[in-house]
């Protein structure tokens, strides 16, 4: 079993230097919404039994831009961790702050971001076992943050990961073998 794991392409939005909170928040929407920019990526030319994409439409963008038209099928468990204003404040904060402080509350599981590490974990947990269940060579186009979780559980669950990064660029491929 042959598991093509792609990185969304680069998206076509330009974050600002530093956000209010309330800013910062509407700057993560308006990200999920922003379309990718057309460009070419590198991946191994196969024919593969599935197509996963995130319910996010860059994932779709990205995957019909590689592969032109498919039966991709769409699931949230492969969408990327949500990310949200860490604390709420009028004052304007760095970039590299929301992220960094929103990231930690994540990995601790604190309740102001809309997503814990344990319930990511769960989420690429029950995608894998799907995939191991259906045995069938796939690709799946998802997230930056989120492949780290999903390649952790792709591991534990004995494949054998080639590329393994810690940033996966837009477009980059990770293949898993079991």
């Amino acid at each position: 079993m042959k598991v093509v794991l792609i990185r969304h392409g680069k998206v076509n939005f330009r974050w600002k230097s530093w956000y209010t909170s309330d800013q910062f928040d509407e700057a993560c929407v308006l990200y999920d919404k922003a379309p990718i920019l057309k460009l070419s990526y590198s991946i191994p030319d196969a024919k593969y039994s599935s197509y996963y994409i995130s319910a996010l439409s860059r994932t779709g963008e990205t995957a019909q831009s590689i592969f032109g038209e498919q039966d991709y099928i769409s699931t949230d468990l492969i969408n990327e961790v949500p990310l949200s204003a860490s604390l709420y404040i009028g004052v304007k904060l760095p970039l590299l702050f929301w992220n960094i402080s929103g990231r930690i509350q994540w990995y601790f599981n604190n309740g102001r971001q809309k997503e814990g590490r344990l319930q990511t974990k769960k989420r690429a947990k029950q995608f894998v076992h799907m995939l191991v269940d259906k045995n069938e060579d796939c690709v799946i186009v998802t997230h930056g943050f989120f492949m780290h979780t999903l390649v952790a559980e792709l591991k534990r669950m004995n494949f054998s990961i080639d590329n393994k990064s810690l940033k996966y660029a837009n477009g980059e491929c990770v293949i898993a073998r079991l």
